[in-house]
């Protein structure tokens, strides 16, 4: 395998500076601490979250002073380095949100079929901001295909198609396929079938991210990069350049929640901790190798398998495609530039080859980025009117979509409305602790080994039957109830 960048936070990030002629977060955005005078909203955390609260807040409230921290640059977290779908894919289990809406004297089937009609609202709000706002990310509806390669995975996904019915999803919308489906619209040699999710969309996650942050500068909020928050008080916000005083703070932080010093809640090292996941882009492929491979639709591209990747065909013709890895570093530790191990490289650029035997390619560049992951691996949302502090955490790998709806529901909550965002399920959802360490470390690595001998087990048998050793896994998870 020849050389290829690894780290330098992402490819997409990279690509993305180069473009608006940036090196760094050294030589924009880093003046100007508004330390004289109270603000309307700060929020911490210049991803996603971060930038969609500020801007719904501003387009509400024009004239406002709002302002965002980043610790580094706009998109340096998982905003940046994710796998760009923007998928109705809810942030946590169906059957705990319907649980704890049950809790609360709720409908529990009719809370979960609120929440994925918001998920798919979501996404028809991002794609009309992006084309109001004028922002060119990539954006590409093509929907988002699930490939069985085992007739254990392809059991799994006549199930998931039942199950998304009946959670509220349009049968319009979904449509199993057989083996001949899926490879007229992508070549998989060892495709059994799969399942099409057609409101998914594609993206280019740093040119999104980059884009609304623009979006939003242009609508007088201010954005401060290389500030990082310490601490987080009613009314006052502590950076490493001074304080902050604001009416209401929104945290909004994923994977780096327990970085900061907060009486709030959802935010300790051991309420979310962060989950890396692995990426890798290929060269451009030339015309020819797609005439073959078709992906003519630039779906997102899964599998059903338990140690799952995803991928997207890019706006530049590459293969962009990613995978857990080392899922989990000691006492919580983040992933800093990202650099990737060749394990992980040589696992992914296999996965590739399984997919498209006798493909020829070069890895050009791997990175890997942090999901932020509750003990239930649901996501929750909370406000405290007390303190005016708001706090949005635990999107475990479908935040694209989730984080403008959390950013909407922060806002509501911040304002006191009474609104179908507000009854949604994951407000003031409780997900536990995380056991301490070694036992964290040791039970989070145990699960996705215990993953990866059943993928091997499903591989060798040939039987529709998911795996024990998998149930075992998703129980010590807290996957499943």
């Amino acid at each position: 395998m020849t050389a290829y960048r690894n780290g330098e936070i992402s490819h997409w990030m990279r690509a993305s500076r180069a473009a608006n002629g940036r090196t760094s977060s050294s030589d924009r955005r880093s003046d100007g601490l508004p330390e004289a005078e109270e603000q309307d909203l700060v929020i911490v955390g210049g991803g996603l979250t971060g930038l969609w609260a500020a801007y719904h807040a501003a387009v509400e409230r024009p004239g406002a002073k709002i302002t965002v921290l980043e610790a580094k640059e706009v998109g340096y977290g998982a905003s940046g380095r994710n796998g760009g779908w923007l998928s109705p894919l809810i942030p946590g289990n169906r059957a705990v949100y319907a649980k704890a809406a049950r809790k609360r004297g709720q409908d529990g089937a009719a809370a979960v079929t609120s929440f994925q009609r918001e998920m798919d609202g979501a996404i028809d709000d991002t794609l009309r901001i992006l084309q109001d706002e004028g922002i060119q990310a990539d954006q590409h509806r093509g929907g988002h295909l699930r490939v069985a390669t085992t007739p254990a995975a392809m059991k799994r996904l006549e199930l998931t198609h039942a199950a998304d019915l009946a959670a509220g999803y349009r049968p319009e919308d979904l449509e199993l396929l057989d083996a001949d489906a899926v490879r007229k619209r992508v070549a998989i040699t060892p495709a059994l079938g799969g399942l099409l999710t057609r409101t998914t969309a594609c993206v280019d996650p740093a040119k999104l991210t980059h884009g609304l942050a623009a979006a939003v500068e242009a609508k007088g909020v201010h954005i401060l990069e290389n500030t990082r928050v310490t601490r987080i008080a009613p009314g006052a916000v502590t950076t490493t350049r001074g304080t902050v005083s604001a009416t209401t703070v929104l945290t909004c932080l994923e994977a780096y929640s327990g970085e900061v010093d907060s009486e709030a809640r959802g935010l300790g090292r051991r309420e979310i901790i962060p989950v890396n996941s692995s990426m890798i882009v290929t060269n451009q492929l030339p015309e020819q190798i797609w005439e073959q491979i078709g992906w003519q639709g630039r779906e997102c591209l899964g599998d059903a398998a338990h140690t799952f990747v995803y991928a997207q065909r890019t706006a530049d013709d590459r293969i962009a495609i990613g995978g857990r890895g080392t899922p989990y570093a000691f006492n919580s530790r983040t992933p800093g530039q990202g650099r990737v191990d060749a394990r992980t490289v040589r696992t992914l650029s296999e996965r590739i080859r399984l997919f498209f035997p006798g493909l020829q390619f070069t890895v050009e560049h791997a990175w890997r980025g942090a999901i932020g992951v509750t003990r239930d691996w649901c996501a929750g949302i909370t406000f405290d009117p007390t303190t005016g502090i708001g706090v949005a955490r635990g999107f475990a790998g479908h935040g694209v979509t989730a984080t403008h709806l959390a950013a909407r529901t922060l806002l509501d909550r911040a304002a006191g409305r009474d609104t179908a965002l507000t009854r949604l399920p994951w407000n003031d959802h409780d997900s536990g602790r995380w056991e301490l360490e070694p036992l964290r470390w040791l039970g989070v690595h145990a699960m996705y080994r215990l993953f990866g001998v059943a993928d091997r087990w499903e591989e060798s048998r040939h039987s529709q039957n998911t795996s024990l050793i998998a149930r075992f896994g998703s129980r010590l998870a807290g996957l499943s109830e």
